[in-house]
Formats: C-alpha cells, structure tokens, sequence
C-alpha cells in the first residue's frame, strides 16, 4: 500500500496550482525542441501542419490544463 501521510500539508490549491505549473513547463520544453528534430524522417517536401508533433502534444496539453483548471 502507498503511503502518502507526507502530502496531508499540502492544500488542494497549492497542488493544482503545482500541476498547472509543470504542465505550462512542459509546454515551454516542448516549443524548444527544434523543428528538424519534430519532423525527423518526413521529407522537406511533404511536411504538413498535422505532422508537426508540436502541435500535437500543445494540444494534449492544453487539454490536460484545461481538465486540471476545471476540477
């Protein structure tokens, strides 16, 4: 059985606000990856905005923070 005695401390608020604030720093690693390396094994030629993994995975977590914010 996990035991999580240690995070009875910690408020409702303060941990949504610490899960919205990993999720808005992943966010911001995400947009530094570079955009050669998003497109790796897609030729110049046939890059299209949906296969930008970038978007991709803003998107999953604009969601996610979406979700978190609301409950």
């Amino acid at each position: 059985m996990l035991n999580f005695d240690w995070l009875l401390g910690v408020s409702m608020e303060s941990a949504k606000l610490i899960f919205l604030i990993l999720f808005v720093v992943i966010g911001i690693l995400v947009l530094l990856i570079p955009n050669d390396r998003v497109f790796e094994g897609v030729e110049k030629e046939d890059r299209r905005w949906w296969n930008n993994l970038k978007l991709w995975s803003l998107t999953i977590l604009a969601v996610l923070f979406m979700t978190y914010y609301a409950f």
